[in-house]
């Protein structure tokens, strides 16, 4: 039986989502340039990559006026991927509970004074 498709995104197409978000509007060339760090990525490796995330409902292609480029733009934002992301983890490891991922982040004790501070005020009401 094949495997369902998941609609979150890997870390590589994370990766390329980054720069799709920041330039609005790209080419795979232009993807490609502005990639930096491990791993370097071939043009075809991108390519594929952006296929799956407009299949994902991630981008969308259009052809670009100056020659052959696809010209890839982003569909969802950044925003509501993040949340997308964060309601699969809650779903995922957390039994659906946002209060079970807050206290495992409290109880984790990776956070700094500030950023628990942070969390104190808005759970207060306030602002961070």
């Amino acid at each position: 039986m094949a495997r369902k498709k998941s609609l979150n995104l890997t870390e590589a197409e994370l990766r390329l989502m980054d720069v799709v978000w920041d330039k609005g509007a790209v080419t795979v060339g232009e993807v490609a340039a502005a990639l930096t760090g491990e791993p370097i990525l071939a043009y075809n490796t991108i390519l594929t990559t952006l296929r799956i995330l407009e299949q994902k409902g991630y981008v969308r292609h259009t052809n670009s006026r100056e020659g052959r480029a696809f010209i890839y733009r982003a569909v969802v934002g950044r925003k509501q991927a993040s949340r997308n992301a964060l309601r699969h983890l809650v779903r995922g490891f957390f039994a659906n509970s946002p209060e079970l991922l807050v206290l495992n982040l409290l109880d984790d004790g990776d956070l700094s004074q500030r950023e628990l501070q942070s969390i104190r005020n808005l759970l207060a009401g306030g602002k961070r």
